[in-house]
């Protein structure tokens, strides 16, 4: 399973697209409390985090992906460069990657694919 946290739900939408027809299952959340809720309940293999996310900390759905599903890969996608330094990696131990908002949705997909094979 893939959950994909983000507020944009227009592009969370076009990546959840990009990923079903790849023949994955996708679930989208749009608040870090309804991801943990959900997390709670279900496997997850790869989620694709919004760092920025609105009104909550994307940190703390990391957090508990990484104690809850530990061989959970996360993605995250900013908008910023506040982390293009890699620390990202040090902070969240289960981060695969750090993405440009604006990456192409095929090349995200591409991306998930590739360390959902790893888990």
């Amino acid at each position: 399973m893939i959950l994909i946290v983000s507020s944009n739900r227009n592009l969370a939408r076009i990546w959840a697209k990009h990923l079903e027809r790849q023949g994955n299952a996708v679930m989208v959340r749009t608040s870090a409390s309804n991801a943990v809720d959900y997390a709670r309940m279900n496997v997850i293999e790869v989620v694709v985090l919004d760092l920025m996310l609105e009104k909550c900390s994307a940190f703390s759905v990391a957090d508990y992906i990484s104690y809850r599903h530990p061989h959970a890969r996360v993605v995250f996608v900013t908008r910023t460069s506040f982390f293009s330094d890699g620390s990202l990696f040090r902070h969240v131990p289960n981060t695969a990657a750090i993405v440009q908002e604006d990456t192409p949705p095929s090349d995200l997909a591409e991306i998930v694919a590739y360390h959902g094979r790893a888990c």
